[in-house]
């Protein structure tokens, strides 16, 4: 099953845990015990290393492939990982509400935005870790209290960009 497109394990450590790692430094301190909702989760990313990071977090992958869905409940079982949920169908079909919502490399971008930011709950976030060319389509798609933008390190294009709900 492919979970990433990235193969070199070097690029796997850099690519996908630095940037989730990266993101759970701006979003969320150790002692953070917030909901977070994971929207396309795949591999876990950046879902599971924002739990590692910040323990506390009550964490909801939502991922519609059930292979995938599968995976992430075993990654979650072998690290020991406390109150993660897997929800594994649409993020349309959750119908609950989390304080950050994640959504990065998803197929279907714009369609999958107004579906993340419902899941938003008030006065939450939702955090995009995308490249710099989606960013106009995703203000234009969600308007609202967008915070700047932030570069993700040893990345050419990648960056964090979070929409404050009100």
């Amino acid at each position: 099953m492919n979970l990433t497109a990235v193969r070199n394990p070097e690029q796997i450590v850099e690519r996908h845990f630095g940037e989730a790692l990266f993101a759970a430094r701006h979003l969320l301190t150790q002692e953070s015990a917030i909901s977070v909702a994971d929207v396309g989760s795949g591999a876990g990313f950046p879902g599971i290393p924002l739990k590692i990071y910040a323990s506390n977090l009550k964490l909801t992958l939502i991922e519609a492939q059930g292979k995938k869905a599968t995976f992430l409940r075993e990654v979650a079982r072998t690290l020991h990982l406390t109150e993660v949920n897997v929800f594994a169908n649409r993020a349309d079909q959750w119908g609950e509400k989390a304080e950050l919502v994640t959504l990065r490399a998803v197929e279907k971008f714009e369609d999958m935005l107004p579906v993340a930011s419902t899941l938003v709950s008030s006065g939450g976030r939702l955090a995009l870790l995308v490249g710099e060319r989606q960013l106009g389509r995703a203000e234009g798609i969600l308007p609202g209290n967008w915070l700047p933008t932030v570069s993700v390190p040893e990345s050419r294009e990648r960056v964090l960009k979070v929409l404050q709900k009100d």
